[in-house]
């Protein structure tokens, strides 16, 4: 019998019609096969129009890569590293010694050593340095350093580099010696003494946070749990967040980011695609301590006015 004509296609009522209608797709698809672009992994379908190959994007993605690996690049020298410590007494020797209190991250504000981070980074501290990367990228050098003034409400200290200035005792060993400490596979030859180089210090690149839109690229740069200069990424999830300082006092107008912020990355960077400050990572939601996907920033354009009140005043 004939192939009922209302089956649709591929439905075969016997065996025999089955096998003529495979002989005849077979055909179909090689005679089509041959007027494909050649190397093209494309779909196509019966009676339509050849489609062009979709253009492999390796290329593309290198080419985006390179341009988060250039941002990284420029802004390290401008983000800090700052550690903090109190004072105490060794009950044997009576020698005083700074311990360790805390860490976090900072960013430089001026060419001049200024550096602007969190009050929280800093509170309760009786000593700090901050460690800077140089232009070349290849060492680190640290300095002590001494508060200019801060604003417990907004969370916002500022800070100064003094090459001069005295440095925190580190125990019965004696003083601390600042000193470029060269990173992996430097040259030994860029190891030298802090207080015998010329500070050359790079200031961040300041953006404008008011013309932020949610869905915009983020970079957060810090260094979270010590570990200096890590960079993530995300996006603006909202603005007009509100957060509480440590005075209990509230601050408003700010970035909520799923870049992720973890300890340490308080006082950073909070960076556009354009390598420009947006912010400066502040705090975090989470039950457990750790990133969630949910950190906020304090807006550039509200960190500036109280630096500068800071910077000429003591006080904003």
């Amino acid at each position: 019998s004939l192939p009922n004509p209302k089956l649709p296609l591929f439905q075969f009522p016997n065996k025999e019609q089955f096998r003529k209608g495979f002989a005849g797709l077979a055909l179909s698809t090689l005679a089509l096969s041959s007027t494909l672009p050649p190397g093209t992994d494309a779909p196509y379908f019966l009676g339509a129009a050849p489609v062009a190959a979709i253009p492999k994007t390796i290329a593309a993605l290198k080419a985006e890569e390179r341009t988060v690996v250039d941002l990284f690049k420029e802004a390290v020298p401008s983000v800090v590293y700052i550690n903090t410590f109190i004072q105490t007494r060794d009950v044997f020797s009576m020698d005083v010694m700074s311990v360790p209190q805390g860490a976090g991250s900072g960013v430089m504000w001026t060419k001049d050593g200024v550096v602007v981070t969190n009050f929280h980074v800093i509170r309760q501290a009786q000593g700090a340095t901050v460690t800077v990367t140089d232009k070349s990228g290849k060492g680190t050098t640290q300095y002590p350093a001494r508060v200019i003034g801060v604003d417990p409400d907004k969370d916002i200290a500022v800070l100064k580099i003094d090459p001069k200035a005295p440095s925190p005792p580190t125990g019965a060993q004696g003083g601390f010696t600042p000193a470029v400490v060269p990173l992996p596979g430097a040259d030994k030859s860029l190891v030298t003494r802090a207080d015998d180089a010329i500070p050359s210090f790079v200031p961040i690149k300041l953006g404008n946070s008011g013309d932020l839109e949610v869905g915009q690229s983020t970079f957060a740069i810090g260094n979270p749990f010590g570990l200096d200069h890590s960079l993530t990424t995300g996006i603006v999830s909202g603005l007009g967040r509100e957060m509480r300082s440590p005075t209990g006092r509230p601050i408003t107008g700010c970035i909520q980011t799923d870049a992720a912020i973890n300890p340490g990355n308080s006082g950073g960077a909070l960076l556009d695609s354009d390598g420009s400050l947006v912010g400066m990572n502040t705090a975090i939601y989470s039950p457990s301590g750790a990133s969630a996907g949910i950190g906020f920033a304090i807006p550039v354009d509200s960190v500036k006015p109280i630096v500068e009140s800071l910077l000429a005043n003591g006080r904003a």
